[in-house]
């Protein structure tokens, strides 16, 4: 099971130049299509005077959220190089925007998804990437008597405590990596007196 993402951490930027057109290649971690359209208004309030706004974007633990946008250059011809470098790269949780100023010389096909390829390109080698778990939350309720038990099942699954809570009697929070959460919730349902809640990831 795969349990972790590549995205970027900060916003980056790349430059290609064509036969007098420039290619201002912007990358951005994003975590919804909201923070797309922010970005995107704001590289076209930037870049008023640009001829074209060419985006990408993927979205989701898994990339399962994805779109680009050629904007008004030829069908094929720029949105999908474009993604197709974050796909290359691995990435989700990212959205590259490439800004093209015109040079008087037509590129024709080819050269368009030359030049907007490489200027994504230069935008993520540019980037500072990293690699993320993903984790399932859960909420723990039990008794005094049950800490050490509760504590040597989260340490053997190596899951992570958020937060502890004991008073009358003891509650915590926690998170897990996808691939050892089934065992782990398996190995605490062995003690029916701990209560089990799964979180909803936000």
């Amino acid at each position: 099971m795969i349990d972790t993402y590549k995205t970027v951490t900060s916003n980056s930027e790349g430059f290609y130049s064509e036969k007098g057109s420039k290619f201002i290649s912007l990358a951005f971690p994003v975590r919804s299509e909201d923070e797309v359209r922010e970005n995107l208004q704001v590289v076209k309030k930037k870049y008023y005077d640009a001829r074209h706004h060419v985006y990408a974007f993927v979205i989701g633990d898994r990339g399962e959220t994805f779109r680009c946008s050629d904007d008004g250059e030829p069908s094929n011809s720029s949105g999908m190089p474009v993604l197709g470098q974050l796909r290359s790269f691995g990435l989700t949780y990212t959205m590259i925007v490439v800004v093209r100023y015109f040079g008087g010389t037509k590129l024709g096909i080819p050269g368009l998804i030359n030049a907007y390829r490489t200027a994504a390109a230069d935008a993520l080698n540019n980037a500072t990437i990293v690699e993320e778990t993903i984790d399932a939350s859960y909420s723990l309720a039990f008794t005094y008597d049950d800490v050490n038990f509760v504590m040597k099942c989260l340490k053997d699954f190596d899951a992570k405590i958020v937060a502890q809570y004991f008073t009358e009697d003891c509650r915590l929070d926690f998170m897990v990596k996808l691939s050892a959460e089934a065992p782990l919730v398996e190995a605490l349902s062995k003690n029916y007196k701990v209560v089990i809640n799964k979180k909803d990831n936000v």
